[in-house]
């Protein structure tokens, strides 16, 4: 299960990465795929530290 909630947080990581970089490229929506950058990012941190921390570390 840990490496399960690895893989899916490291995505969203990226993704959110992905939609940070891509959002000045993209006019009239750059605020809001930002901020979505940054809460997937959010949600990347929050799942090894909630979710993980749970079930006894690593």
């Amino acid at each position: 299960m840990n490496v399960v909630a690895f893989l899916i947080a490291m995505g969203l990581f990226l993704f959110g990465m992905w939609l940070m970089g891509t959002a000045p490229h993209l006019a009239g929506v750059e605020a809001i795929v930002f901020f979505a950058g940054i809460v997937s990012i959010a949600l990347a941190m929050a799942i090894p530290m909630n979710l993980l921390s749970r079930r006894g570390g690593a």
